[in-house]
């Protein structure tokens, strides 16, 4: 890999891992050391490795550059303290600095702890998104105003406030009690399954599908499945549906990078050994006795890796929406639910249901709402296409509509 792929690559695997073994050691307080820290060696890789090329290891280079920057860091902190508060006895030594330690289990841990510390309850749910993102996956803060529909200014000041909220809350970068670990472990899951729909619906980028960012969420949840007090039946459920919707990831684009849609899609080129891994998991998930939305989302995914259209995949389908919706509303979950019942009991019985959910504001409802109508009003099903695409924001969803119109709109006549 070339050194202009190369260090992108590592940023996204590496930065959040020394920004998290960083923060545990400096504590919340000195977050922004940690970022800084992690960025400058990332820096330092970038003006080195262009003038004296590859070293053998890079991602070994980047650790020891870190650990020194962390090291003079706290250097210099022992040297300031000694001379303006002179808590420090005279002369400091090697041995006055903590071993910065960046092995594999060190790294995990960390990483686990943090993602319990940026999901305190203390902390609002937009902002423990955020602050995921930012610490956990390595996004700037363009990205993360970009994924929030807002602008720079305003995530830069949202993760200002929850940064002091960790701070003035002293929020430890720890394993809660065992107690605790249920309750915040849904706000963590939750956290990790919006991280992962941004990378694979990424409604507010250029791209529709960022694998890089569902991979990192994936890899973040699997990490959840090596400890104890986490592996629970539930994070076995939220990784069954990563995997089923990460195996469609090349049959989504096409060479162009155009989104396909589910209907068209190449079934040969669905993953299925992901689609594998996800029965695996899905199988594991069922050994508690709860069954979460993440559960019943999994087995809506996994009956979507069957193309064949037949009633009996779309009435069960239906019955899991029914389940979905008797657990946890969501008005995406309602709108898809809309679609297998159409599928099952026709279009007619499914637009009568449409128009009860009060989604106007949606372009996927008007897309939906013009599905139901074609056959019987063409014209009105044009019309709920003109507005989903006003209301659409990605030019792949637009693009999309478009097409749809053009196929909907009469010819002229001559």
């Amino acid at each position: 890999m070339e050194k202009n792929q190369l260090i992108p690559h590592l940023f996204r695997t590496e930065y959040t891992k020394i920004t998290a073994v960083l923060c545990k050691l400096f504590g919340f307080e000195h977050i922004g050391v940690a970022e800084d820290i992690a960025s400058d060696t990332f820096l330092a890789a970038h003006e080195t490795w262009g003038l004296k090329g590859l070293p053998e290891n890079p991602t070994a280079w980047l650790y020891t550059v870190a650990k020194n920057k962390a090291k003079n860091y706290l250097r210099h902190e022992a040297v300031f303290r000694q001379k303006v508060a002179g808590e420090l006895k005279r002369g400091t030594t090697e041995t006055d600095i903590p071993e910065i330690d960046l092995s594999a289990q060190n790294i995990h841990d960390s990483q686990l702890q943090m993602m319990f510390a940026v999901c305190h309850p203390a902390i609002v749910a937009e902002a423990q998104i955020g602050l995921a993102l930012r610490i956990l996956c390595g996004f700037g803060i363009e990205e993360i105003a970009t994924a929030f529909l807002s602008n720079k200014e305003t995530i830069a000041k949202r993760l200002q406030r929850a940064k002091d909220k960790l701070r003035s809350e002293q929020i430890k970068i720890e394993f809660p009690g065992k107690p605790e670990i249920s309750n915040r472990l849904d706000n963590v899951l939750t956290t990790l399954y919006l991280l992962f729909n941004e990378g694979y619906y990424s409604s507010n980028h250029n791209t529709t599908l960022r694998k890089d960012l569902c991979l990192e969420a994936m890899r973040l949840t699997f990490l959840l499945t090596e400890n104890e007090n986490t592996n629970q039946p539930v994070v076995h459920a939220l990784l069954a549906l990563m995997s089923f919707q990460a195996s469609r990831f090349d049959a989504r684009m096409d060479d162009a990078g155009e989104m396909i849609l589910y209907n068209d899609q190449d079934a040969s080129r669905w993953d299925q050994a992901l689609i594998q891994q996800g029965k695996d998991f899905l199988a594991r998930s069922a050994s508690g006795p709860k069954i979460s939305r993440f559960h019943l989302e999994a087995c809506i995914a996994y009956g979507h890796t069957n193309k064949a259209d037949t009633p009996e995949k779309w009435n069960n389908i239906l019955q899991l929406y029914n389940h979905l919706l008797a657990l946890e509303y969501s008005p995406m979950a309602a709108l898809n639910r809309t679609y297998a019942l159409s599928k099952v009991k026709g279009k007619q019985v499914a637009l009568e249901e449409a128009l009860k959910l009060n989604l106007g504001t949606h372009h996927l409802y008007h897309v939906l709402l013009s599905e139901l109508y074609t056959g019987s009003d063409d014209a009105q099903a044009l019309a709920s296409l003109k507005t989903a695409l006003h209301l659409a924001h990605s030019p792949a969803d637009k693009k999309i509509i478009e097409q749809k119109i053009q196929a909907l709109t009469p010819p002229a006549q001559p």
